[in-house]
């Protein structure tokens, strides 16, 4: 017996929440390793125009500076990457993907002398992305979910803004420029696979 759509939607919902609880769960994972070993785990992390920050870009996501740091970061990254999850796991994984080395990669570049950390550049990022797939798909779905998502964490874009001391406002700035190529890229790539009806 086929499943219903409703089933299937449902199963859908459950495995991509299970994706991101698991994702979440390896931070916090790490972060217990971390507190461990007197955080040398944050030697890591993206340090601007040098040959050792280079790794940073695809492990600093990975990384925070306190459980403060981390718990701060955690119900927002569960909540916009459960968002993001709707456009499937393919998208997500590619988006998070352009997200960890377009915007650690202009952290890199453009970013203070100092250690970068943190996944706040994946939620701003993961803002730009479902912002720019609203935009650039049109669909209404698509819509009520950047607005769901605006609505929540809209607030949040003064983080781009260097405010706060200690905070890297490069990766929240640049985290969400990748994100709005994510979402610009996701759009082109939906556009090319659905078929084109000539009347």
């Amino acid at each position: 017996m086929e499943s219903t759509p409703q089933r299937s939607f449902l199963q859908e919902v459950r495995d991509s929440g299970a994706w991101i609880l698991g994702f979440v769960g390896v931070l916090w994972g790490i972060e217990l390793i971390n507190a461990a070993i007197g955080n040398q785990l944050l030697l890591f992390g993206i340090l601007p125009r040098t040959v050792v920050g280079l790794r940073g870009i695809v492990l600093a996501p990975f990384l925070h500076g306190s459980f403060a740091h981390l718990l701060a970061n955690t119900v927002p990254l569960l909540v916009l990457g459960s968002l993001v999850l709707l456009s499937g796991r393919g998208a997500f994984l590619r988006a998070t993907l352009i997200i960890a080395i377009v915007g650690g990669g202009l952290v890199w570049v453009f970013g203070r002398s100092a250690l970068h950390v943190g996944a706040s550049g994946l939620i701003f990022g993961y803002l730009g992305y479902l912002v720019a797939k609203a935009w650039y798909e049109r669909h209404p779905f698509s819509i009520l979910v950047a607005l769901v998502a605006a609505v929540l964490y809209g607030g949040v874009l003064l983080g781009v803004l260097p405010l706060t001391p200690g905070v890297s406002w490069e990766g929240h700035l640049f985290g969400f420029v990748a994100g709005l190529l994510a979402g610009w890229d996701g759009a082109v790539r939906r556009r090319k696979v659905e078929p084109t009806l000539d009347v």
